[in-house]
């Protein structure tokens, strides 16, 4: 590309009608002319070759992703990333922001990521590193879209809960039990105070333990549980499957007593997601297989934050996040940008997601997970720390109850503990 064409791909602010865009923040690392690489970005993921040979024409002012900012800053240790076919030259990280005409695919998500994900943002000549940081999406692109239907308000209606986080259960050993033993575990810990008890994101549809099956009981558990608690509940189905597969699991699940349906967003698909949110009537959750591995380099793939926005885009209710905690190895930064997205009011009309921060929590992690949340509009989801509470899963779900009680007294939870014998027990084992 001539340095002449390249200014072409280049815009002010003030110069475009910026509810035409969205805006895209990478950064990527380059060894040539960092404004030549920015300009073959554009290119790549717009309109490519913007004239046909021998004719007077130039798609670019309509089609073309243009550069709005780009700032240049020279790596003395070379690339973040080994590479050593690229030489020893000057290594540049340049970060970037473009503007990129939402109308070249419209309102469809996989036409979106193949746009912004595709071959042209990670085949772009000169650019062998390069991470999506961030996506904006203006009102005129947003308003085409439902997004979530319940959203946070909607949950907490529907469970009766509004001043404290929605306590999730991950029922445990994760895909070894058949649905007997499995529908039991979940009554338990409803008894105990759990609101939701969940599949695991592994366990589907097994013949070990058959959907059908297993959601026949858990759904009559779920109505015992009620009955005896006087408050609602709901048993949270993971009906990921090939895509062809999903309505049918998803109308078993529900007709037999599930509350809300799971989805494996990334496996599946956002299109998948935004099928589904059309047909369910329940609460749609998403879980987070495949994200790591598109996210985890610090200058390659795609920033989790990005994951978590097409999420709410696509209609999930519920957003299961890599949590806090080393366990996770996720930066408490990222996670908290994870939860932003799902709350973030520039949205239009969208409503908000219940963020999920997951990952071996349990009572005795309560008080610093909501600390770094910093308010109760989240769901807590332990696994083994409810069902693999030394005094059983209704002690396990308890000793959430009792954590959050002295967290909102302001009260330490170690110094209730003493005083409260399943709370202790959740402090001594998974503390």
């Amino acid at each position: 590309m001539k340095a002449s064409d390249a200014r072409a791909f280049f815009a002010s602010p003030e110069s475009l009608a910026l509810d035409d865009y969205l805006l895209l923040d990478y950064v990527f690392e380059c060894q040539d002319d960092p404004e030549l690489a920015a300009a073959h970005l554009c290119s790549e993921q717009s309109t490519a070759q913007w004239k046909r040979v021998d004719v007077s024409e130039d798609y670019r002012p309509r089609f073309a992703a243009k550069v709005l900012d780009l700032n240049i800053e020279p790596v003395p240790t070379g690339f973040s990333v080994p590479m050593p076919e690229f030489g020893d030259q000057q290594v540049h990280r340049c970060r970037i922001r473009i503007a990129h005409p939402h109308a070249n695919f419209g309102p469809r998500l996989p036409n979106l990521l193949s746009a912004v994900l595709g071959e042209g943002a990670f085949f772009a000549p000169g650019i062998p590193l390069i991470k999506l940081l961030d996506i904006a999406f203006p009102d005129a692109f947003l308003s085409a879209f439902q997004g979530p239907r319940f959203g946070i308000g909607g949950i907490r209606e529907q469970l009766k809960v509004f001043d404290r986080p929605i306590f999730f259960g991950v029922i445990k050993p994760n895909i070894g039990l058949p649905p007997e033993p499995f529908a039991e575990l979940a009554y338990e810990a409803w008894r105990g105070g759990l609101d939701i008890a969940k599949d695991d994101e592994m366990l589907a549809d097994p013949d070990w333990s058959p959907l059908a099956e297993r959601a026949r009981l858990l759904g009559a558990a779920r109505r015992r549980a009620e009955q005896e608690t006087g408050v609602p509940k709901i048993y949270l189905a993971n009906i990921t499957d090939e895509v062809d597969r999903l309505l049918e699991l998803h109308d078993t699940a529900v007709a037999a007593g599930a509350g809300a349906v799971m989805l494996n967003a990334w496996p599946t698909g956002l299109s998948a997601a935004r099928m589904l949110r059309q047909h369910t009537k329940v609460p749609l959750v998403a879980h987070f297989p495949v994200i790591a591995a598109m996210s985890r380099l610090p200058f390659y793939g795609v920033h989790s934050r990005v994951l978590t926005k097409l999420q709410r885009l696509a209609g999930f209710d519920v957003i299961i996040m890599p949590g806090f905690g080393n366990r996770m190895m996720t930066p408490a930064e990222e996670v908290r940008a994870c939860i932003h997205a799902c709350v973030d009011p520039a949205f239009g009309q969208l409503k908000p997601s219940l963020p999920v921060p997951g990952g071996s929590d349990s009572a005795a992690t309560l008080e610093s997970v909501h600390a770094q949340v910093g308010s109760a509009d989240f769901g807590f989801v332990p696994g083994r720390g409810v069902f693999s509470h030394p005094q059983g899963p209704a002690a396990g779900a308890t000793s959430l109850h009792q954590a959050w009680q002295a967290i909102s007294a302001g009260v330490p939870v170690a110094e209730a503990a003493e005083q409260q014998s399943e709370l202790k027990a959740a402090l001594a084992t998974f503390g």
